[in-house]
């Protein structure tokens, strides 16, 4: 890419995550996308499995990812990160972003540290880290919506529901992201005990040590992508305090927003965004919170945490148009 000033890989590049970090690369412009590794696909044109490529890069899927970059993304399954980090000998000026679980909580790998990459919860330390934990996408449309009132120690527990599109789900067919199972159809599922408790209690913890626990239910929706979070807490504050607290919390940030009317997925879908809708009626507070669980939720923060990372602005290559209609 003319005028990129670093260089980017990309392992386990066939599925959704490391297809849609590949998209938001070949877009970016600062960055030159060097390899885009893959163990099912090497060999074959990253446009025969990503066909919206077609016309847009002659880039073929590699067997290894040895070339030097700059700034390496893990898009492997949970808990494929570690082993791969442990058989292969990577620089150490390499920026390493992992888009899995493994480093969430267990934040060390051999001498590596990481930085859980939640940009509006500790942006400061993301810029000067090597290595970034990117957050889980249900964790980010949770936590965005709990940050500022945890900030102020006003959490006491949170009742959540919230429900996901199948990409949610990831690329390899189940029987819950069969067609004829989805279509016309939502279900609950991990009742209280979903794998991105654990990172939402330790980030709001660590703002509000009292903090007591997130009672949450998942939903699978009968849509392809997308997050619709509603969190429900006692709360003292007013209508007009909870809209100034929220907006003054994320003045600065430049891809969470407070909106003025209720929500909807369509709003966020192919954007970075995360909208938050808040809503006061009695002594309860609800927090209405939407993602795009493949862009915010995922692939367009590891990159946000990228820009970060190399002293980017962060939202280069990130300012995307939404699909409304």
């Amino acid at each position: 890419m003319m005028g990129a000033n670093f260089r980017a890989g990309i392992v386990g590049g066939a599925g959704y995550t490391g297809g849609e970090v590949l998209r938001l690369l070949l877009r970016h412009p600062s960055v030159e996308l060097v390899f885009v590794q893959s163990r099912s696909q090497h060999g074959k044109p990253v446009s025969s499995i990503h066909g919206d490529l077609t016309g847009d890069t002659n880039l073929v899927f590699s067997a290894t990812a040895d070339e030097p970059v700059d700034v390496l993304f893990l898009c492997l399954s949970h808990g494929e990160s570690t082993a791969w980090l442990d058989k292969h000998s990577i620089p150490s000026g390499t920026r390493i972003i992992d888009l899995g679980n493994d480093f969430r909580l267990r934040a060390r790998a051999g001498d590596r540290t990481f930085i859980y990459g939640l940009p509006e919860f500790q942006r400061d330390l993301i810029r000067k880290a090597h290595h970034v934990a990117n957050p889980g996408c249900f964790a980010t449309t949770i936590q965005l919506g709990l940050l500022p009132l945890a900030k102020r120690g006003l959490l006491k527990t949170v009742h959540t529901t919230g429900i996901t599109g199948s990409t949610g789900a990831g690329q390899k067919p189940t029987e819950f992201t069969h067609f004829t199972w989805r279509t016309n159809n939502i279900s609950a599922y991990k009742v209280l005990r979903h794998q991105h408790l654990d990172e939402i209690h330790q980030t709001l913890r660590s703002l509000q040590p009292s903090f007591d626990s997130v009672q949450f239910v998942p939903w699978r929706g009968d849509f392809a992508r997308g997050i619709f979070v509603t969190s429900m807490v006692e709360c003292p504050l007013s209508q007009e305090e909870v809209d100034t607290l929220y907006k003054e919390f994320y003045k600065d940030h430049p891809f969470t927003h407070i909106a003025s009317q209720m929500v909807d997925i369509k709003q966020v879908v192919n954007t970075n965004k995360c909208l938050v809708y808040l809503e006061k009626v009695n002594q309860t507070l609800a927090i209405h919170s939407v993602t795009d669980n493949l862009l915010k939720g995922a692939s367009g923060q590891a990159v946000q945490n990228m820009n970060l990372m190399l002293g980017l602005d962060e939202t280069a290559g990130l300012t995307l148009k939404g699909s409304v209609y």
